[in-house]
């Protein structure tokens, strides 16, 4: 395999989250995908394998499991993938279903990736699961938004969304690794989007990630995705919007992630963002 590494939703090296990259991972087995994904120690790794109908089959690997989705690991694909073969429009088979994802040049020559999320949707997050989280985190609902109320949000793979009320809460995060990993285990959450409300379409999140064998995710782009649907599905922005999230400023790898959110109900919504290769 020829593995790349690149950094999405940054043009610094130095910022957004760093993914692995296979551009063509045709006959390799998934022991040897994870045991990659683990060497490198990234949050995730994507290993892509083309197909005969124009399509391109892609998986995603944390460090310490397969994953159905994931928007970073997406970006940078779609971005290496572009300064390899061109900018245009590349269709994914994922294990959470399809994605399309285009690649185009900005003003200043660097590539920008923008995919399209398959369907979001919500579900409650019921009482006792919501008070577990908020005690393994620390946290108090006292401390929560209530204008943003919390919800479990799918996108291709499913986050607990949770809203702190002020910047310095959601700048305070110390959880207990193990109890959360084995929570979100128990109800298949990928990771935590916990987010802070700065303005109307301006947003900042942490997304603790235990199940990928990481405290912190830097940027991730299908909670980002899972957010905006929770957001068009609870009335919570008028629509059609353009969402700004800022993540990683508070582990040192700033990180910026565009979410266009379509007002047709159940449509796929939109993350964008560039890479550079490291």
């Amino acid at each position: 395999m020829e593995i790349s590494r690149y950094v999405a939703f940054s043009s610094d090296p130095a910022g957004g989250n760093p993914a692995g990259v296979v551009l063509d991972a045709t006959g390799v087995d998934d022991a040897t995908m994870l045991a990659t994904a683990a060497d490198l120690g990234y949050s995730e790794s994507a290993f892509v394998v083309p197909a005969d109908d124009g399509t391109v089959d892609i998986r995603y690997f944390s460090p310490l499991a397969e994953v159905p989705f994931c928007g970073h690991a997406t970006i940078a694909t779609a971005v290496a993938h572009a300064q390899r073969h061109g900018t245009g429009r590349l269709h994914l088979r994922t294990k959470a279903g399809p994605v399309t994802v285009t690649t185009d040049r900005a003003a200043d020559g660097s590539v920008v990736a923008t995919l399209v999320s398959v369907a979001p949707r919500t579900a409650p997050l019921a009482g006792a699961d919501l008070a577990e989280l908020l005690a393994v985190l620390g946290w108090s609902a006292g401390e929560l938004d209530p204008a943003l109320p919390p919800r479990v949000a799918f996108a291709g793979a499913w986050h607990p969304v949770v809203a702190a009320a002020s910047r310095d809460r959601l700048a305070d995060l110390d959880y207990d690794m193990d109890a959360l990993a084995a929570l979100m285990a128990r109800h298949d959450w990928t990771t935590v989007d916990l987010v802070w409300r700065e303005s109307p379409t301006t947003f900042h999140a942490r997304n603790p990630f235990p199940p990928g064998g990481v405290v912190e995710d830097p940027a991730t782009g299908a909670a980002a995705a899972a957010f905006g649907g929770y957001l068009r599905e609870l009335g919570l922005v008028p629509t059609p919007a353009t969402l700004t999230i800022h993540q990683g400023v508070d582990m040192g790898r700033p990180s910026t992630i565009t979410v266009t959110v379509p007002a047709e109900p159940g449509t796929g919504i939109g993350v964008s963002g560039t890479a550079v290769q490291i």
